[in-house]
C-alpha cells in the first residue's frame, strides 16, 4: 500500500467513524493522560473506553483484544482500589521499579498469554490475524498488571502494544482507533519519561 492510498484509506475510515468509536477513543485518551499523571480518574476513564472496545473488538472479529478489554475492565477494578489505598494520608502504593525477578515473570507472563492466546484464536475462532492479535492482546495484559502495580516498567509494555495495535486496528478498518493508538504511543513515552522523574524525585 502507498503512502497516497493509506492517506485515502485513513481519511475514508475517519469519515466513517461511529460516535461510539469517538466516545471510546476520547475516554481512552484521558485515560492514558491521566496515568501519566498519577491520577486515579484513570481507571473510571478508562473503564468507559474498555467496556465499549469490548463490543467493537467482538464487531471487528479481533477476539484477542475484547478478552484483554475484560482484563482491562477488572484490572481497572482492582487498579482502583490499590491506588486508593492510603495510610496516614499518604498513597500505600508508590512507583517503583520492577527488580529482576518481577521482570522474568513479566517477560514468562508474557510468552505464555501470547502461546495461549494464538493458539485458542487460530484453533477455535475465525481470527485472520492470531498472532497479531495475541501478541498485541499479551503484550496489554503485561502492561495493565505492571501499571495497576505501579511499576515503572508498565509503560516500556503500553509502547509495544501500541506500536502493535496501529497496524492491527488499521487493516480492520478502525482507523480512528488505529491513530488513538499513534497518540498513546506518544503519551506512553511521555508517561515513562514523568513516572522515571517522579521516581529519580
Amino acid at each position: 500500500m502507498t503512502i497516497p492510498e493509506i492517506i485515502h484509506h485513513f481519511w475514508e475510515g475517519l469519515l466513517g467513524t461511529t460516535l461510539l468509536e469517538f466516545i471510546a477513543v476520547f475516554f481512552g485518551i484521558a485515560s492514558v493522560v491521566f496515568s501519566r499523571l498519577e491520577n486515579i480518574w484513570v481507571y473510571p476513564a478508562g473503564i468507559i473506553n474498555t467496556t465499549i472496545y469490548i463490543y467493537l473488538s467482538i464487531v471487528a472479529g479481533l477476539y484477542a483484544e475484547a478478552g484483554v478489554n475484560f482484563y482491562y475492565t477488572v484490572m481497572s477494578i482492582a487498579g482502583w482500589i490499590w491506588w486508593a489505598q492510603k495510610k496516614e494520608g499518604q498513597n500505600v502504593l508508590q512507583i517503583s521499579r520492577s527488580s529482576q525477578r518481577e521482570w522474568t515473570k513479566a517477560l514468562l507472563f508474557f510468552g505464555v498469554c501470547w502461546a495461549v492466546l494464538f493458539l485458542v484464536l487460530k484453533s477455535f475462532t475465525d481470527s485472520t490475524v492470531p498472532a497479531a492479535d495475541g501478541f498485541a492482546s499479551a503484550a496489554a495484559y503485561t502492561g495493565m498488571w505492571l501499571m495497576a502495580r505501579k511499576k515503572l516498567e508498565n509503560w516500556l509494555w503500553w509502547m509495544v502494544t501500541n506500536v502493535s495495535s496501529i497496524p492491527l486496528y488499521f487493516v480492520k478498518g478502525f482507523v480512528f482507533t488505529s491513530f488513538q493508538y499513534a497518540v498513546f504511543l506518544v503519551l506512553s513515552v511521555m508517561g515513562y519519561i514523568e513516572w522515571r522523574r517522579k521516581l529519580r524525585g
